[in-house]
């Protein structure tokens, strides 16, 4: 009677163990313009996880802002990984013990599987002519941007207007005056990524708007093929799109094996295709060869190239008081 008690609870455990191994759900929280691409990743993960481990797992997404999103983390929400579009908001984590402190070495090219770069998005037959950087201070022009303070989306674009001038032989006095004139061109700060999308097509705010490349295909899914014309500069910034798996929720769920898995097929042929399909770069050399056509040749210069680091840019240009505040104030 014992053994047979025994057994039934034993029995009772392993089907409660299998019930909770068919549950694994993970929680990838993002920046705002990945939605489609982590829609289409997922599914696939799904599916090869299912393949190789034979184990059921769910995925779900949270999209804003890159910054608003890694206050979220920190203050509690209980993300398995987190896919940023700057670095700094992954070391925002790491210093507040979310995320490990080496989350660079974790994963290859310094955990950062795919990179983008800033583009115009134009509407259809470019009205106002724009084809470079020069063009976004012209008079009459109305630009749309990301507060920088809220998104990557919008550090990058600052960070690109900044460097193009740099890049050209410029000064970091005629970058900071030539940056200063495109937001006085801005009529309103976007929270994100999206909602830079949202201001320009859906509210018809705005002549050109800066986003990541990406952006592109988002575009013409959701609101059809040739509402807009992409415009690529003649120089912009090398963009990572750095991961990390957020150590406080894993080891709290178990799920530090599945969150690695998940990350782990972003750099996968499959998960690098997906990626190119979606306009963004993938480090895969031979995929990147494949859709050449859609990743135009740009003069690329990185971050360290003009501003050391990310962490140094975030200091000078986008904390309480820095250059970012100084010049959108006196634009105003």
């Amino acid at each position: 009677m014992k053994n047979t008690f025994k057994l039934a609870l034993g029995a009772i455990a392993f089907a409660a163990a299998s019930a909770a191994s068919a549950q694994t759900t993970l929680l990838n929280v993002s920046y705002d313009v990945a939605r489609e691409f982590y829609k289409d990743l997922n599914t696939a993960f799904v599916a090869n996880y299912k393949k190789t481990t034979g184990k059921d797992i769910k995925v779900d997404q949270s999209h804003a802002g890159s910054s608003a999103q890694a206050r979220a983390v920190a203050d509690g929400l209980e993300a398995d990984v987190v896919t940023m579009n700057t670095t700094t908001d992954v070391d925002f984590l790491a210093e507040k013990g979310v995320v490990a402190k080496d989350w660079r070495q974790k994963f290859p090219n310094n955990a950062a599987p795919t990179t983008s770069t800033m583009l115009f998005l134009v509407r259809q037959g470019n009205p106002k002519g724009i084809k470079d950087w020069d063009d976004l201070i012209k008079p009459g022009v109305q630009v749309v941007v990301v507060n920088p303070k809220t998104g990557g989306n919008g550090r990058m674009a600052y960070l690109a207007a900044w460097g193009q001038v740099r890049a050209k032989g410029g000064t970091d006095a005629q970058a900071a005056e030539f940056v200063s004139k495109i937001y006085k061109n801005v009529p309103v700060l976007a929270r994100g990524g999206r909602d830079a999308t949202g201001i320009f097509l859906q509210r018809n705010i705005g002549d050109v708007l800066v986003t990541f490349e990406s952006e592109v295909v988002s575009v013409d899914n959701e609101f059809g093929k040739g509402k807009v014309d992409a415009i690529h500069p003649s120089a912009s910034i090398v963009a990572e799109n750095p991961v990390a798996i957020v150590e406080r929720t894993v080891a709290k769920k178990g799920t530090a094996a599945d969150a690695k898995a998940y990350l782990d097929f972003l750099y996968s042929p499959e998960g690098q295709e997906i990626a190119a399909k979606h306009n963004i770069r993938p480090r895969n050399e031979a995929i990147l060869t494949k859709y050449a056509s859609a990743f135009k040749p740009i003069k690329f210069f990185t971050v360290e190239q003009y501003f050391g680091s990310l962490g140094e840019a975030q200091k000078v240009h986008f904390n309480d008081g820095g250059q970012f505040d100084k010049l959108y104030t006196a634009g105003k």
